[in-house]
């Protein structure tokens, strides 16, 4: 019996999800001109909209 792979099936799609949600979020704040924060090197920076890379397609 295999029980767990539904569950292994359903925690990949929810990742793939979550990684594509906060992709869409950190394009529309570059398109938006909008700062976002992000963990460096043990510290809080912050990315000013022109610092933050464009998302490129990776399919």
């Amino acid at each position: 019996m295999n029980t767990l792979k539904p569950r292994q099936l359903l925690s990949t799609k929810i990742n793939e999800g979550v990684k594509a949600a906060i992709a869409a979020a950190i394009e529309k704040h570059r398109k938006l001109g909008e700062s976002i924060a992000i963990w460096q090197d043990g510290k809080v920076v912050i990315l000013t909209a022109d610092r933050i890379p464009p998302i490129s397609a990776e399919k």
